[in-house]
């Protein structure tokens, strides 16, 4: 693939999916794979053995790669079934010429989300999502502004704006999308469009649809740049 000039190394490929609408940096990949693949992921998700679920509140989540430290995360390879789709991620210029080593596999079930957050400094600053399953709202928010008391800062006074993941797209966030602004997802069991959601356009989805929520598994793919090898570790060669 041809990349483009700019800092990211972004493919050619993926310049004329970026959510013009949104800050920088947006692009947003609707069919990213087959319905066939979809099925054989979420097939291999759940062959995963019980003891590679954590359950935590409003969400269960498998971890592959190693877990991120900031001392550096202890390296383990990844299965095939996810090394297809980090690699195809990477090639694409999605972590700057770096490959993924990290899966964060997330299950929500209708009704169930996250709160706003950000994804912190032990990932090389992009984040990379295949969604299977469901659609979801994933909702930004600003950061709290520490030199401004005299106005409550709610959540709803800091939301900016939504983006319509829909099952089978790939999402992928940069620079201040990444950086500055917070990402959480509703707990609710429906959502209804609003012309707060930026990339409808790209969705084939119309303004006020209300979309029903089932269980969705998203394959969050990023890169950790601070590894250590287990043959190091062990003093090995």
């Amino acid at each position: 693939m041809t990349a483009t000039a700019n800092p990211c190394n972004i493919s050619a490929d993926l310049e004329k999916f970026i959510v013009t609408e949104a800050p920088p940096t947006v692009y947003y990949v609707p069919n990213f794979i087959t319905e066939a693949e979809e099925e054989c992921l979420l097939q291999q998700v759940y062959r995963a053995p019980k003891p590679k679920w954590t359950q935590l509140s409003g969400r269960r989540l498998q971890n592959w790669g190693g877990l991120p430290n900031p001392k550096g995360m202890l390296a383990e390879k990844l299965p095939d079934w996810l090394l297809k789709y980090t690699e195809k991620i990477s090639s694409l210029g999605a972590f700057a010429g770096k490959t993924a080593n990290h899966v964060l596999v997330n299950e929500y079930r209708p009704g169930e989300g996250i709160m706003p957050h950000e994804d912190g400094p032990l990932y090389h600053p992009t984040v990379t999502t295949i969604s299977l399953g469901s659609h979801t709202l994933l909702d930004f928010y600003k950061p709290i502004c520490q030199t401004q008391s005299e106005i409550p800062q709610t959540e709803e006074s800091r939301y900016m704006l939504s983006l319509l993941v829909q099952q089978r797209s790939l999402l992928i966030l940069q620079d201040d999308m990444y950086k500055l602004y917070l990402h959480g997802i509703q707990g609710v069991c429906e959502d209804i469009l609003s012309d707060h959601v930026v990339n409808l356009s790209s969705t084939g989805a119309q303004l006020g649809d209300t979309l029903t929520r089932s269980t969705r598994v998203s394959l969050t793919i990023r890169n950790v740049p601070k590894v250590i090898r287990a043959s190091l570790l062990l003093g090995k060669k």
